[in-house]
């Protein structure tokens, strides 16, 4: 046999998809090692030191396929070029990392510490999650560390805030390492935007633990956060262990941050399946969210479908104070052979004018020409008096403002003149 087909047939037992290498094995933590054990985390160990990692595998929130329709939705952007790196990225969710950080402090800057590393990627149809946690500030090299080998084995993040706070400031951490280089991005996929596009006009706050309670029935999946705790408390929390304070507050801690992660893969699942589906079904969707649906299709420029769903909308019924932004961008979109339907649904059918919400106020027709800047009267009429009975008339040279003087000067004049 000749070594082109010993190499050839070498080649064809290599995977179609490379695998993620598995996370190394965690030492058991030491008896006294009191946040160890209360955490159930095992010591992780590279060549910058140790840290401690958790890791657990949850069933919830199941993977769903990705709809190839609201991946070019969400990765839709001003930059053609950029959207097509995006898109092309996000096609392999076994690249996909969600990532939350919980913090020493809520501002950011370089004074701040990511304490709290939370990690979760899809694996066996459910969600596997590893927390990294730094005991003390000198295991931050450790921890980030291990943190550039997650993202460089899965490199497309996927997060909640994420693009204006986590990963600013675990970029600015990686910097002041001076050591460790921050790892390249495939693709970041922050879902607080159409999360805030869609949801927005229904629940005014659109903060992970209110969309777990109102949008993703969170206990229907299998956690509650009744007793979770304030982020606004997480870094006291954090500062009184390092004083040697109790561990124990930070065991809600860790479980905060893992209802996150959760929380921020169930998300994406809802946000699939509204972008996938050409059509909501009317009982299954409030009409608030379905307007929020509209306008955030019409921004990433599917104007035929954003038309039907906002009809959709205003066929279930919205509040009066969204109708008549509904009905007026409803008429934003054009379609001349639904013309009549649209002004039946917002409660005319006569045809437009200057109180019907159909049309923007620059293509209204002009029913009266613009007035002139001043009147004047005609030459001719200059140095008579006015008649009584006739009306009086605009000359084209002196303003109207000045006639009643003009008219007293030129009565003047022809009395001295005769």
């Amino acid at each position: 046999m000749s070594s082109v087909d010993k190499f050839s047939r070498l080649a064809a037992l290599k995977p179609a998809r490379s695998v993620p290498a598995r996370p190394a094995a965690l030492r058991a933590a030491e008896e006294e090692d009191a946040l160890a054990r209360a955490l159930g985390a095992g010591v992780a160990e590279n060549h910058y030191g140790e840290h401690l990692a958790v890791r657990n595998w949850f069933s919830t929130p199941e993977f769903a396929e990705p709809s190839p329709v609201a991946l070019e939705l969400l990765s839709r952007g001003k930059d053609e070029s950029i959207s097509r790196r995006t898109r092309a990225a996000l096609a392999d969710p076994e690249k996909w990392l969600f990532l939350d950080t919980e913090t020493t402090g809520l501002a950011g800057g370089t004074g701040t510490y990511a304490f709290l590393i939370g990690l979760a990627w899809w694996d066996a149809g459910g969600l596997q999650i590893e927390q990294l946690f730094m005991r003390d500030f000198a295991e931050e090299h450790s921890l980030l560390h291990e943190l550039a080998a997650r993202i460089t084995e899965r490199p497309v993040l996927v997060t909640f805030n994420g693009k204006s706070f986590d990963w600013p400031l675990l970029e600015s951490r990686f910097t002041m390492t001076r050591s460790i280089a921050a790892p390249r991005l495939s693709a970041h996929l922050d879902l607080l935007h159409p999360a805030r596009a869609l949801w927005k006009l229904r629940l005014g706050s659109v903060r992970l633990s209110d969309l777990e309670r109102h949008v993703l029935d969170a206990p229907r999946l299998g956690w509650r956060r009744d007793d979770d705790i304030s982020s606004a408390l997480i870094p006291q929390f954090y500062f009184d262990y390092l004083r040697g304070g109790s561990a124990e507050p930070l065991v809600g801690v860790a479980r905060h941050n893992q209802m996150d992660l959760r929380g921020l893969a169930a998300l994406f699942g809802k946000i699939n399946s509204l972008l996938g589906a050409q059509k909501n079904a009317d009982d299954e969707i409030d009409s608030r969210d379905l307007f929020g649906l509209s306008r955030f299709l019409q921004r990433r420029g599917e104007a035929g479908r954003a038309e039907l769903t906002c009809a959709q909308a205003i066929d279930l019924g919205l509040p009066s104070e969204i109708h008549p932004k509904a009905c007026r961008e409803l008429g934003f979109w054009p379609s001349a052979a639904a013309t009549t339907r649209k002004r039946l649904r917002c409660g005319t059918s006569s045809p437009p004018d200057r109180r019907t919400p159909f049309k923007r106020a620059s293509s209204w027709p002009s029913t009266t020409s613009a007035a002139p800047k001043t009147c004047t009267v005609p030459l001719n009429l200059r140095r008579s008096p006015w008649p009584s009975s006739s009306k009086r008339v605009p000359s084209p040279e002196t303003p109207m403002r000045h006639h009643a003087r003009g008219d007293s000067k030129n009565a003047s004049s022809s009395a001295s003149t005769a």
